[in-house]
């Protein structure tokens, strides 16, 4: 699941694979806006049949809370 979400994040933010670790934010990434997060956040909604909460679109500002949080919504399925 890991690299799954990794391959999302990387389309969707145009950004080499290679370059993501679990720190990886809108602080280390110039194109992670907030237009780039929904579209992130569709995108692993669409792959992975779940459903985020606002609260949860918002906190995940990182590679390794994305994965968690997506994680936890897919073991509750």
């Amino acid at each position: 699941m890991q690299e799954t979400i990794k391959h999302i994040v990387a389309d969707v933010m145009e950004v080499p694979i290679s370059s993501l670790n679990d720190d990886s934010s809108p602080d280390s990434i110039a194109a992670w806006d907030s237009l780039k997060h929904m579209n992130l956040v569709l995108a692993l909604e669409q792959h992975f049949s779940i459903t985020f909460s606002e609260e949860q679109i918002a906190e995940m500002m990182n590679l390794q809370l994305i994965l968690l949080t997506v994680q936890a919504l897919a073991a509750g399925h």
